[in-house]
């Protein structure tokens, strides 16, 4: 019996058709995408989102891009601060701020909000760790940031006797020593466990333990962002010389370690977010960053798995998280044709709408009283859905063509 997408629920790609199918307006809501670079499926994102945040409510956008530099984003979108070309340059990771389609949403988040009460604003976040596929950022912006917050807030000489301004730079020395590309392939060429690196991890510890013990002046305050930042420079400082020191581990578990630290770094800071803005965030990631399964990937031709910021976030969220996949038919400029009829996107493929959101659990049943298992299709350059884990998706977002936009098709990192 073969199985019928006639038989599989499908809607329009529309904010109500979304909560209907969930049941339930979740905390954090995350669209996947199966590949970078095609500002096709951001137009698709940029839609819905801006339908749930005006018809749902929520009040965060995060996108898969360096928390730090997202910073310059939300002053943006939230007060007008900078212009939008500079924060296209300087606010994304990932050669991200040259996408049209990241333009237009940074674009209406500012006119959302203009003459909006601070309270009601939309708010922008990264939620990637400073991390390049060719490495990781020095720490120190988010070391000096921190100790800069806490410098208004705690004692001089506490603060001094705990962590002294001119010790942390010259432990730190030049940036171009953490930033050495040829570290990703050569542990010996990373700086992570040298001395410097180790008493650097002590000292971010030590002022994670002042922030912690917040101990301010009487005649200072900050505002909750202020807290909300400082929080993000502990976890930056923190994670990125962690994602450092096994920068330099030889052992066989290396690049297992480092996406699974990188991943980690992405959960602690979607629940960061989770906490601060009860409004909801809505999340925009790979659909391997924010599944609810295991990641995989083959990595110098050996298999590589961790936990994804999904599985972290869905396993403390509950019911609060819910995950819609992106699945695409064809990516024609890249080679990927029409899919086998035998895989989860040659069955949606075969049906008539153009775009649709797909009961991915419903799919999942279909396919199991048909007694049929769809396999994984073949084609490179994207990654497929996973037919043994439809039903850890709450919903699929399926586009059948990928064309590239009237600009052409933007930069895959």
């Amino acid at each position: 019996m073969a199985t019928d997408i006639k038989d599989v629920t499908t809607h329009p790609i529309e904010a109500a058709a979304v909560t209907g199918l969930l049941g339930t307006r979740p905390r954090m809501l995350a669209l996947g995408e199966p590949t970078h670079g095609e500002d096709a499926l951001l137009g698709v994102r940029n839609a819905l989102f801006r339908e749930l945040v005006e018809r749902e409510g929520y009040r965060t956008i995060s996108l898969e891009t360096d928390c730090m530099r997202g910073l310059l984003v939300d002053d943006h979108v939230t007060t007008g601060a900078g212009t939008l070309d500079a924060v296209m340059a300087q606010g994304f990771s990932h050669g991200w701020g040259a996408s049209p389609a990241n333009r237009e949403l940074v674009r209406w988040m500012r006119e959302f909000n203009d003459g909006r009460p601070a309270s009601d604003r939309l708010r922008f976040a990264g939620f990637d760790g400073p991390l390049e596929i060719t490495g990781a950022e020095s720490p120190r912006e988010a070391l000096t940031a921190l100790r800069d917050h806490l410098a208004a807030r705690v004692d001089a000489d506490l603060l001094h006797a705990t962590c002294p301004e001119e010790t942390l730079d010259r432990l730190l020395g030049d940036d171009e020593r953490w930033t050495d590309p040829a570290a990703m392939r050569d542990p010996s060429r990373s700086v992570g466990q040298s001395p410097e690196a180790t008493r650097l991890r002590l000292l971010a510890d030590d002022l994670v333990a002042l922030l912690d013990a917040r101990p301010p002046r009487p005649a200072v305050t900050g505002s909750p962002d202020d807290a909300d930042r400082a929080r993000l420079y502990a976890r930056t400082a923190t994670g990125l010389l962690r994602y450092h020191y096994w920068l330099a581990d030889s052992s066989a578990s290396r690049m297992a370690r480092l996406v699974s630290l990188r991943d980690r770094m992405m959960a602690d800071n979607l629940l960061a977010l989770a906490g601060a803005d009860r409004a909801g965030v809505l999340v925009h990631a790979h659909n391997g960053h924010l599944q609810r399964n295991r990641s995989s990937m083959r990595m110098d031709g050996m298999p590589v798995e961790w936990w994804s910021a999904g599985s972290i976030v869905s396993d403390r969220l509950g019911g609060h998280y819910a995950f819609l996949a992106t699945a695409i038919g064809t990516i024609r400029h890249r080679g990927v044709d029409t899919p086998p009829p035998d895989t989860v996107e040659g069955l949606l493929h075969a049906g008539p709408a153009a775009t649709a959101l797909v009961d991915a659990k419903g799919l999942a049943a279909v396919c199991d009283t048909a007694g049929t298992a769809p396999r994984v299709s073949p084609w490179f350059g994207y990654a497929p859905l996973d037919p043994t884990h439809l039903a850890d998706c709450d919903g699929i977002v399926f586009v059948k063509d990928v064309e590239p936009t009237k600009a052409g098709k933007s930069t895959q990192n």
